[in-house]
């Protein structure tokens, strides 16, 4: 176990009746951010579990989230290359999630991978390991994700009538992530009044290409207060604080590990058709961990998002 402080969305700062945003290619919101102080819980013993359904992080409708050992042949510099990432790393993706979902007894249907991002705690980096506990999808932006990928218009419709959810499947790069690892908040320690919606604002670009991933650039510091260019094309959750919240992470995880965190199901226990005790969603947050040694490497990631269809 260690102990740390976490960025909640500050209750203070959020007027009701205004959506609250964020900008996706800098650290730069709408509203600010509450510190408290929590404990973590270092979960690494799950690795080991070979009793899968309904096992605390080995079955991710429990808590939301569950790891794995499971090492990869993307070595460090395919990750460095977008095509080689959205080949051969995304089948290595959906075999993954295949392998280990369908061990719930349900049949996937289809998978669709739709977007990743790879983040590094490096000052010249686009994309910075995220400090604010948030979830990547509502229920809206889940739905419009199914529209947006899947098509014809009818075939999202059929779709959409089964049970569908949206995973991030995370893993480090290169080496362990023992500095801004990630933590997890199980589900079952939230509630419904945590979570608030926040738009998530992109770049707007003229390349005639509808696929964000890749595509980040740093932007200059004296345009941080401007929309100007931007336009909403997702919505996130975040999430405010709750003495409740009961958190876990994966001491040193390393590139032979992966995490699948749950951002939206349509089976979860809070929704409409909802199963009883099935999860929803997991708040995460990367996290400075105060017993990382001096000297450790920037943490490098890659987490990949995924609409999972079933029969």
């Amino acid at each position: 176990m260690t102990s740390s402080t976490f960025r909640y969305l500050d209750p203070a700062t959020i007027t009701p009746g205004v959506a609250p945003w964020a900008k996706v290619d800098v650290d730069y919101t709408s509203y600010s951010r509450k510190t408290v102080t929590k404990d973590v819980t270092d979960f690494s013993d799950c690795l080991d579990i070979h009793s899968k359904r309904g096992s605390f992080g080995a079955d991710i409708d429990v808590s939301g989230f569950a790891v794995y050992r499971s090492p990869s042949a993307t070595t460090p510099e395919d990750f460095e290359d977008d095509k080689t990432v959205r080949t051969k790393y995304y089948a290595e993706v959906e075999a993954l999630l295949r392998e280990r979902l369908e061990n719930s007894g349900q049949k996937i249907k289809r998978i669709e991978i739709f977007d990743h991002t790879i983040r590094k705690h490096d000052p010249n980096a686009a994309r910075q390991p995220v400090q604010q506990v948030h979830v990547d999808q509502t229920p809206k932006a889940a739905e419009a994700r199914v529209r947006r990928h899947v098509t014809p218009k009818e075939e999202a419709d059929a779709l959409l009538q089964n049970r569908y959810q949206l995973i991030n499947v995370w893993r480090p790069i290169r080496h362990p992530a023992t500095d801004f690892p990630l933590a997890v908040i199980d589900y079952r320690t939230t509630a419904p009044e945590d979570l608030v919606a926040v738009n998530l604002l992109y770049p707007k670009r003229n390349d005639g290409d509808d696929d964000d991933r890749g595509k980040e650039v740093l932007p200059s510091k004296e345009t941080l207060d401007s929309l100007e260019g931007y336009e909403v094309k997702g919505e996130t959750y975040g999430v405010l604080p709750n003495d409740g919240h009961k958190l876990y992470y994966i001491k040193d995880m390393t590139p032979n590990e992966a995490m699948f965190i749950k951002c939206f199901d349509s089976w979860g226990d809070r929704l409409p058709g909802g199963k009883k005790g099935v999860a929803g969603l997991t708040p995460h947050t990367a996290f400075i961990d105060p017993q990382t040694p001096e000297g450790t490497p920037g943490r490098e990631s890659i987490e990949v998002r995924c609409l999972v269809f079933y029969e």
